[in-house]
């Protein structure tokens, strides 16, 4: 079998003190919420057109 590491040092452990950052922090990104608020507003008013207008 062909031997294919790089025999490099793994990386060293996380400090125990820090958390891993996952999708709730991605979420909580004020440019992020933007976004996500000016689409939802957006789908909104394309709803309430649809239900009172046509």
């Amino acid at each position: 079998m062909v031997d294919t590491s790089r025999g490099e040092a793994p990386a060293p452990p996380a400090d125990p003190a820090e958390e891993p950052r996952g999708c709730l922090f991605a979420l909580s990104q004020p440019p992020l919420m933007i976004f996500l608020t000016v689409i939802g507003s957006l789908l909104l008013m394309a709803a309430l057109h649809d239900l009172f207008l046509l």
